[in-house]
């Protein structure tokens, strides 16, 4: 089975493809989720940064044309606590982060510490 792909290099690549405004919503994110969970590993999967906990999916950053998704894995447990989460299915949750609007840093911080908690045994 082949590894997911870390090197620093590739993610600040990644970074590079972006527009200027996505680029800078999902680089601020990126910072926020790598400064409130340093235990978490980076990997570029799907075209997207993911951040993992011992080897599982735990927090996504997918961008899209107008907006950046902060994504959890794990995000239907946190659903009831955190109404700022969009989505359905099975565990998959997002936070839309708008390039008009300004980042809400204090939610991002609250949301990322509260899945790793999740993810802790």
């Amino acid at each position: 089975m082949r590894s997911p792909v870390r090197p620093a290099a590739l993610i600040a690549a990644h970074f590079d493809t972006l527009s200027p405004p996505v680029r800078e919503v999902a680089q601020a994110l990126h910072k926020l989720v790598a400064e409130t969970a340093p235990q978490l590993t980076q990997t570029l999967q799907w075209g997207n940064v993911v951040f993992q906990h011992q080897g599982r999916n735990a927090i996504g950053i997918a961008a899209h044309k107008s907006y950046v998704l902060l994504q959890f894995f794990n995000g239907a447990l946190l659903a009831t606590q955190f109404s700022a989460l969009e989505g359905t299915g099975k565990g998959l949750r997002h936070l839309k982060c708008r390039l008009q609007q300004p980042l809400d840093v204090e939610l991002v911080a609250n949301l990322v510490q509260a899945s790793v908690d999740e993810l802790q045994p």
